[in-house]
């Protein structure tokens, strides 16, 4: 069976699912797998894993059609990643029904949850855990990761710690993970340091200019066995807010899988087609003239470096990073849907930038931060009935 799942063959793909009146899905799966093997990579998700995935997994957060996923899971990708934000929980609720006749030991879910310091923080996210567990209808997941800390002390947060690690004792959880957007580094070396984590999560794209500080942290973390998965390889999908510059997908997707320490990404395709270039990329690693001269050239994308530097030089200590990720979604991601459910947790009333004469940040990345912020915000007067 060809790894090709455009819109002609992706019937091939899907139609397995009625085969299952013959053979069963164990039997299905255990074949596919076996043809596509020798096409993907297989790379060991760290020594604290011991497991065998893919080089290529999928981020399931803006995916909404099943059908994406059946045929994902129909090529050989066994890992699939969530969260119990994504898609205010309906996203953990699509792979909970997909997953739901499908035998346990043939994929792996992860998903995620964020949460602050505070007095009732191990009770928080224990209840967003649950929460989760409820909306995929299983007795584990395979990873669960505390999402998005920036910083040591959130990393070695002793609640939160606390929790996963009793969770991964009663066996709710296979493995411990943390998940970065920002200060990477700092974050993956507080990780590797705490000792209770045994998976990262972690931005990784062609387009990081402190790849001379996150290249030797990933190198530590996957020699003291974690396991390493990288997201945001596509660092934004467009160079340009009109969408009249695509990131080449093949040459970014291949540039961060050419590092033998990230053990698979979690590309984010919601169309058969953004599967097939994912997946026509992943089984053949060797880059080609185009791809090469394409990485030669610097890019300005929309991927925000997530060195949170402007934050200490905005007056209205503004959350720039998260609002410069909530306009990659929706500009780049073409997820306004997205791109609102973040500016809503943000709570950022208005144009938060409309009464400053003059901006006083001044970007690593060359972004023209009031404008985009100015652009953005304006996403919160549009009714969500509108985005869906």
């Amino acid at each position: 069976m060809s790894n090709h799942v455009n819109r002609r063959n992706f019937l091939k793909l899907s139609a397995t699912a009625g085969a299952a009146l013959v053979l069963t899905p164990s039997d299905i799966h255990a074949k596919e797998t076996e043809m596509n093997k020798k096409k993907l990579p297989v790379r060991t998700l760290g020594k604290r894993t011991g497991l065998k995935v893919p080089v290529l997994s999928m981020g399931v957060m803006r995916a909404d059609n099943p059908s994406v996923v059946r045929a994902a899971y129909n090529s050989g990708i066994i890992h699939f990643d969530t969260a119990n934000g994504y898609q205010n929980g309906k996203n953990e609720e699509m792979l909970g029904e997909f997953f739901a006749d499908k035998p346990r030991n043939s994929f792996i879910i992860a998903s995620k949850a964020s949460e602050g310091m505070s007095d009732k923080a191990a009770a928080n996210f224990l209840e967003k855990f649950e929460t989760s567990m409820r909306r995929l209808k299983m007795p584990y997941v395979d990873i669960f990761y505390y999402h998005m800390p920036a910083d040591a002390e959130h990393v070695n947060y002793t609640p939160i710690v606390e929790v996963l690690v009793k969770l991964k004792k009663d066996g709710r959880i296979k493995f411990i993970g943390l998940s970065t957007h920002s200060n990477e580094p700092a974050v993956i070396n507080a990780a590797v340091d705490n000792g209770n984590y045994d998976v990262v999560l972690t931005s990784y794209n062609y387009t990081q200019k402190h790849l001379a500080e996150l290249n030797p942290a990933i190198d530590r973390a996957a020699k003291a066995g974690l396991g390493i998965v990288a997201m945001k390889t596509m660092a934004g999908g467009y160079l340009d807010k009109e969408r009249t510059q695509k990131v080449n997908t093949r040459a970014a997707l291949k540039w961060s899988l050419q590092n033998p320490n990230i053990h698979t990404a979690i590309p984010g395709f919601t169309s058969f087609d953004m599967l097939e270039e994912s997946l026509d990329a992943a089984t053949n690693l060797k880059m080609n003239k185009d791809e090469k001269n394409y990485l030669s050239v610097a890019h300005h994308s929309m991927y925000c470096q997530g060195c949170r530097i402007c934050e200490g030089q905005c007056p209205k200590r503004l959350p720039i990073p998260e609002m410069m990720r909530a306009y990659m979604y929706n500009y780049g991601y073409k997820s306004p849907v997205l791109a609102k459910e973040l500016m809503n947790e943000l709570a950022v009333a208005g144009n938060p930038c409309g009464d400053c004469t003059t901006c006083t940040v001044k970007c690593t990345a060359g972004f023209q931060v009031a404008q985009k912020v100015k652009d953005i915000s304006r996403l919160q007067y549009v009714p969500q009935e509108f985005l869906a």
